[in-house]
C-alpha cells in the first residue's frame, strides 16, 4: 500500500493543483479599463461644472441687468416726483434774487433774504440742478441764453454780447440738459448807411 491509497483526505499531490497567474498583460488590461471609466467620470464632472458656470455667469448676468433697470426705474420715478418741485424752487429763486437786488438799488440791507435764496439754490443743488450764469461780454449762446432785450451800441466788437444777467440759468448735473437758459440783456450794434451788416446770429428779445 502507498502513502497516496493510505492519504485520509485524499489531497491530491501540490504539484498537480492546477494554480492560473495573471499575466502582465491581463494586468495592464484591468488597469487600462479602469483608468478609461475614471477619466470618462471626470470628463462628465468637467462638463457639468462647465454648465454650472455658464448657468452661474448668466444668473449674474441677468441680475446685473435687472438691477440697472431698478435704478433707472427708480431714477425716472425720482425726477416725475421732483418736476414740480424743481419748477417752483427756480421761480422762488428768481423771487427773491429780484428783491434782493431791489433792496441794494433801494440802499437795504439783503442780506435776510440773501440768505432764503441761498438755502433755495442749496435745495436744488441737492435735487441734481447746478446754477450757471454769464459775464458782460459773453457772447450769445442760443442753447444757454434767452435775451430779454436788446441793448444799443456803438461799439461793433459788444454786438450779440451780454450786457446784463436778469435771472441765473439751471441745467441738470446728470444729463447737461438746460432747465432754463440765463435770461440776459444783449448788446446790439446797428450798422449806419453803408456800413456792412456785423456777423454772428442776432440775439433777439423775446
Amino acid at each position: 500500500m502507498t502513502d497516496k491509497d493510505t492519504d485520509p483526505a485524499g489531497a491530491a499531490d501540490p504539484g498537480e493543483m492546477d494554480v492560473r497567474a495573471e499575466t502582465p498583460a491581463e494586468t495592464a488590461g484591468d488597469t487600462g479599463a479602469a483608468l478609461g471609466e475614471l477619466a470618462a467620470r471626470l470628463g462628465r464632472v468637467e462638463e457639468q461644472l462647465a454648465e454650472f458656470h455658464r448657468r452661474s455667469a448668466h444668473r449674474e448676468l441677468v441680475i446685473d441687468r435687472l438691477h440697472g433697470e431698478n435704478q433707472q426705474l427708480r431714477g425716472g420715478i425720482g425726477k416725475i416726483i421732483l418736476e414740480p418741485v424743481v419748477a417752483d424752487l427756480i421761480r422762488l429763486d428768481d423771487q427773491l434774487n429780484r428783491e434782493v437786488r431791489r433792496l441794494e438799488s433801494d440802499g437795504q440791507d439783503p442780506r435776510l433774504l440773501w440768505s432764503f435764496a441761498e438755502d433755495v439754490r442749496q435745495i436744488l443743488d441737492r435735487c441734481g440742478i447746478d446754477v450757471f450764469s454769464a459775464e458782460p461780454g459773453d457772447p450769445f449762446d442760443r442753447d444757454r441764453h434767452r435775451p430779454l432785450a436788446v441793448v444799443a451800441c456803438q461799439d461793433q466788437s459788444w454786438h450779440n454780447t451780454v450786457a446784463e444777467v436778469v435771472a441765473a440759468g439751471f441745467a441738470e448735473r446728470e444729463t447737461g440738459r438746460v432747465r432754463r437758459p440765463v435770461q440776459a440783456r444783449f448788446y446790439q450794434y446797428t450798422p449806419g448807411p453803408g456800413e456792412p451788416e456785423p456777423d454772428g446770429g442776432a440775439a433777439q428779445s423775446q
